[in-house]
């Protein structure tokens, strides 16, 4: 639909009831969407993946998972680097590292380049528990997807990534046009 006064603002709300109409041809199941939106779908397989780590004896976290996933492709990371590839904020970033500290599997050291950061370094048996981890992470995520098809799974991806951004990008121009 192509507004005739062709102003941003008109245009944007054109397109908002475009897409409104667009989305009224669809039976949606509003609560499962929502669900899976917010979050069930994520708790479920993080549930699931406490549960085989404990099975085979690893005690880690999905969280401290992702941290150390990043850390076992990059050792000595600043802490501000996995607050920006985790989209975490600081505070959850150095309870996690805290966490992974009094696991024994990573230490803070000073940036001898920059006094201010702190680089966050895998020890011994961070470094040990990698392939354990990401075998069971890996058939944990195998069972989660059974039944899947590739081209499913690139369409939810798609999608996801999509809602992802466009949440994203109003929340970095800090409006709100309704």
């Amino acid at each position: 639909m192509k507004c005739k006064k062709n102003t941003y603002l008109c245009n944007r709300i054109c397109d908002k009831q475009y897409y409104m109409e667009g989305i009224e041809q669809f039976d949606f199941d509003v609560s499962l969407i929502f669900a899976v939106l917010n979050g069930r779908v994520s708790a479920a397989i993080n549930r699931r993946l406490v549960t085989d780590f404990k099975k085979e004896g690893i005690d880690i976290s999905p969280e401290q998972l992702t941290v150390l996933s990043l850390l076992w492709k990059k050792d000595r990371v600043p802490q501000q680097e996995l607050c920006n590839a985790t989209f975490k904020d600081k505070p959850n970033m150095t309870r996690l590292i805290d966490s992974l500290e009094k696991a024994g599997l990573a230490i803070r050291t000073t940036d001898e380049n920059d006094k201010r950061n702190n680089l966050i370094v895998l020890t011994e048996a961070g470094k040990a528990i990698e392939e354990k981890a990401f075998i069971v992470a890996n058939n944990t995520m195998k069972e989660a997807l059974y039944n899947v098809t590739p081209q499913e799974l690139a369409m939810g991806q798609n999608l996801l990534k999509k809602i992802f951004y466009n949440t994203q990008e109003k929340t970095s121009k800090g409006t709100s046009e309704d």
